[in-house]
């Protein structure tokens, strides 16, 4: 059963999952941080599992995943948390079929040590996985999914910042705390508009001449979704011609002045908190 984060302070929850990383930590795979050696040729590549379909893994097949925590493209499991979540890193990677290499980099974590990333999200190991068959990590905490290729959004659990500079929470009043929210496949935050009805955008003129602000999320099919999210409330309109995203019947947009950046979620406070809100699992239908 899922914690009600957005009910829990940030310092509690941390402590949660601190405590919950030392016990898992026991239960050996790679508890002592070495991740198992790679077949010589390939570093990473996709495999089949028949309930998750298509996942990352390493050249022996051991199941890679993501951290919620990590939108920004930082790695936010260090301490502790790399007992239970080792990281998977790789200097001259070779990758397997239907798998693009443009979409692999690098990042220097906070520890001074490098780890590989996929659509920009830092990728590790469970320790609680023993064989390749394996993954267990997947859900845990909700904020631990197993990497996939295809997912169309992402859940993030950070700090909403707007575009005012200023700090928000969960419920868009000035304050600390993590809040859970969708992005894209790349970390970029997605947003719904507090005036929209049920599959209908009253935001995005015809000729899409205020696209450029509020741009309309445009996905066509939908494909994976992470697995605390019931991947039938999301479908598709076609706004003038374009096909958008919805969730619960909320048309789904970026906010342009996020520049595509990761992380970013400025159009929380735009034009004032609340107007533009982020989604998750918890978000009402739309009227």
């Amino acid at each position: 059963m899922r914690l009600n984060y957005r009910l829990l302070p940030v310092v509690p929850l941390l402590l949660l999952w601190s405590l919950d990383s030392c016990q898992k930590s026991s239960s050996g795979g790679y508890g002592n941080n070495t991740p198992p050696s790679t077949l010589p040729g390939l570093s990473v590549q996709l495999k089949t599992d028949s309930h998750f379909g298509s996942v990352l893994a390493d050249g022996n097949g051991k199941t890679l995943y993501f951290f919620s925590m990590d939108a920004s493209g930082s790695s936010a499991c260090t301490g502790g948390c790399i007992s239970t979540w080792p990281v998977f890193y790789m200097a001259s990677p070779t990758f397997g079929t239907g798998l693009n290499q443009t979409d692999f980099g690098v990042i220097t974590r906070s520890d001074g040590a490098k780890q590989t990333t996929y659509k920009g999200w830092p990728l590790y190991y469970y320790a609680g996985d023993i064989t390749a068959a394996d993954i267990k990590g997947d859900g845990l905490e909700s904020i631990w999914y197993v990497a996939k290729p295809d997912y169309t959004v992402m859940l993030a659990f950070s700090q909403l910042v707007g575009n005012d500079g200023i700090q928000y929470d969960s419920t868009y009043k000035p304050g600390t705390g993590k809040t859970f929210y969708m992005t894209d496949d790349r970390g970029v935050t997605l947003y719904s508009f507090s005036f929209d009805k049920s599959d209908t955008n009253n935001y995005t003129k015809p000729d899409f001449s205020n696209d450029a602000f509020w741009p309309i999320f445009q996905i066509s099919t939908i494909q994976n979704t992470p697995s605390t999210l019931d991947k039938t409330m999301f479908s598709t309109i076609n706004e003038f011609g374009k096909p958008q995203l919805t969730y619960k019947g909320w048309p789904v947009y970026r906010f342009g002045p996020d520049s595509l950046i990761r992380g970013n979620s400025k159009g929380i406070s735009v034009p004032t908190p609340g107007i533009w809100p982020v989604m998750d699992e918890f978000t009402a239908a739309a009227p």
